[in-house]
């Protein structure tokens, strides 16, 4: 499946947008004490330690999405859900210190391994967990998103509010095209600044940071203008 474009161009904005979401991400774990490791997180079923454990092994999974990319050899980025959700719960089980610093591994393994991507193989085709191809840039874009709504998802202060504007308008972008891939598009349109997403015929509108949190499942819509009902959302994830 791996192919590439001999005039692919290293996604220089995506990995700067990454590297500060890393740092995010930081400030949200540096945040909790000990004590805060086992507290509820924004995802149901999962307190702070699986957002963090998840974390880690998702820095693994894009090393191996990475790897795939700039070898050719198929190395996908879980071996199968029910070994992720393993993996997960193991990693759950740490001490704070050890899951503070397999978190900080896990990044460093990352930002080695884009390093050591050649240009060309940035625009090589690998396949995301849910099935879909996407580029090896995508990888470090999907990395990016992960860091910045899971430092929301560790709720230790961080919102989407302190989330860059252009992050949170590619996550939108993100949302939608999900809804579309699965054929599960909302039918509303959704404003926000000068941003315009959807065609439906119901209207919501509001903040950047308020849109986001809501159209992600981390709100409830609460601030937010609509010309009817909130629906439920579809997952996008």
């Amino acid at each position: 499946m791996t192919s590439a474009r001999d005039d692919a161009e290293v996604p220089t904005e995506v990995i700067g947008w990454w590297e500060r979401g890393e740092e995010h991400l930081g400030t949200a774990i540096g945040r909790l004490v000990d004590e805060d490791f086992d507290g509820p997180s924004l995802l149901p079923g999962w307190n702070r330690r699986h957002v963090l454990a998840h974390v880690a092994r998702n820095a693994d999974a894009m090393v191996n999405l990475l790897s795939w990319a700039r070898t050719g050899v198929e190395t996908p980025a879980y071996p199968s859900n029910e070994a992720r959700d393993a993996r997960i719960a193991e990693t759950a089980e740490q001490t704070p210190d050890e899951l503070r610093a397999d978190v900080l591994d896990g990044t460093a393994r990352l930002a080695a391994a884009v390093r050591e991507m050649p240009p060309h193989a940035w625009a090589a085709q690998v396949r995301a967990r849910q099935g879909h191809r996407i580029s090896a840039a995508d990888v470090v874009w999907m990395r990016c998103r992960e860091a910045y709504v899971h430092s929301v998802d560790l709720a230790s202060g961080v919102e989407f509010g302190d989330i860059p504007q252009e992050v949170l308008a590619a996550i939108v972008d993100e949302v939608f095209r999900a809804w579309d891939r699965n054929d599960q598009v909302p039918d509303l349109v959704v404003f926000a600044g000068d941003r315009e997403w959807g065609t439906g015929s119901l209207a919501v509108s509001g903040s950047l940071p308020q849109v986001a949190a809501w159209l992600t499942g981390r709100s409830t819509g609460d601030g937010l203008e609509a010309d009817g009902p909130l629906p439920a959302l579809p997952p996008w994830l």
